[in-house]
């Protein structure tokens, strides 16, 4: 008897979670172009093309720019692989799932991890970090999250890198839901490693994990006194691939890096600052309607990609997403850690960041919980 799949037709959605966002047409179509070998002259012009886009969106003149093959997780292991060694200090901090995630790499490549830790929806304070240091001069590499995916705190950096640098360690900044929606200059902040995913504001398919180092992050990498961890993530080999040298290390991602290609290129074409206002607007106009409707957000200092909100009082956040999803084709976040169950993580992000999803997502709410005032309110911002 001959085989016969079964039709593959995913649903449509209208994703608003913390990610993956909406991908655009353009995007998907080149994720559907024919097939080049990774060492394929047409494929190196391509991944060059890339490297200069990414410098572009990172704001950086770094040279050791690139996409590491896997998500954003493995944009964070690779910095900090590349970065520590087995009797190194290092500094973190904690205020959400993402920052505690980094601790728990940091401490996988044998270093003494110092963390600061806050609240969930908290941001860090600059004087805690100098306290740290003021406790712990050898640190090394101090790690912070910009967007913290798991709470929407947005977390100021400049003081903090001062405060880093003054200390002479190197800056390692997660910008996974920051990177291409609000304001960043890898450059101007002084950031010496940087990690983002492709899935969250630059509305790729997840698969690449752009990264960049800063000239002094690369003479820490040559200076090892141990191998890299990590084989795949090892950087000293990387950067020969995506260089000059083209020397083959593994098989990239080749439709993946075509995606990736024309989502920075589209981010380019619009420019950054008006990116960056698109998703500022939108998220003041989701705010103002989510307050007319009795909803509060979690942190004082809210991202602009990505709102966590507290579950209204008497309402089933499970029961809500999943009426959201099965009756409007509308996905939302769940609440994490503490939040888990008590609240609810609205995504506008890169394609997803538009007044038509904000004006999607009010109406859905306003049926669901039997109020109104949203729409009104966002419109009224949309009108300014």
């Amino acid at each position: 008897m001959s085989f016969i799949a079964p039709r593959f037709a995913p649903p449509e959605r209208i994703l608003m979670g913390p990610g993956p966002s909406d991908v655009p047409k353009r995007v998907l179509s080149a994720l559907a172009a024919p097939t080049l070998g990774h060492l394929d002259p047409e494929y190196l012009k391509i991944m060059d093309e890339v490297r200069d886009f990414l410098r572009q969106v990172f704001r950086t003149e770094n040279e050791l720019t690139m996409a590491v093959s896997g998500t954003g997780s493995a944009g964070m292991e690779a910095c900090v692989v590349n970065l520590l060694e087995p009797g190194d200090e290092a500094g973190v901090c904690v205020n959400g799932v993402f920052g505690g995630r980094m601790k728990d790499v940091m401490e996988r490549t044998g270093a003494t991890v110092r963390a600061i830790e806050a609240p969930w929806g908290e941001t860090i304070e600059p004087a805690a970090v100098a306290d740290l240091f003021s406790k712990h001069p050898k640190i090394k590499v101090f790690g912070i999250v910009h967007a913290e995916t798991s709470t929407g705190a947005h977390q100021p950096l400049e003081e903090i890198s001062k405060i880093v640098h003054d200390a002479g360690a190197l800056f390692l900044v997660d910008a996974v839901t920051s990177l291409g929606g609000v304001p960043l200059d890898v450059d101007a902040l002084k950031i010496d490693a940087i990690y983002s995913g492709t899935q969250k504001c630059l509305s790729c398919p997840p698969g690449l994990a752009p990264v960049s180092f800063s000239n002094a992050a690369v003479e820490r990498i040559s200076a090892r006194k141990t191998k890299v961890q990590s084989w795949y993530l090892d950087m000293s080999m990387l950067k020969s691939y995506w260089g000059q040298e083209r020397v083959y290390h593994h098989t990239a991602p080749i439709n993946m890096t075509y995606a990736l290609r024309e989502s920075l290129a589209m981010v380019l074409e619009e420019g950054l600052e008006a990116r960056w206002a698109r998703h500022q607007q939108n998220h003041l106009a989701l705010r103002a309607g989510l307050e007319a409707m009795g909803l509060k957000y979690i942190p004082k200092n809210s991202l602009a990609t990505l709102n966590a909100i507290h579950a209204p009082d008497g309402v089933d956040e499970a029961a809500l997403r999943k009426r959201l999803l099965n009756e409007y084709g509308i996905e939302i976040g769940a609440g994490l850690g503490p939040f888990k169950g008590k609240a609810i993580r609205i995504g506008l992000m890169g394609a997803s960041s538009s007044k038509r999803h904000v004006m999607l997502v009010l109406t859905a709410l306003e049926e669901i919980l039997g109020v109104s005032g949203g729409n009104a309110a966002a419109a009224k911002v949309f009108a300014a």
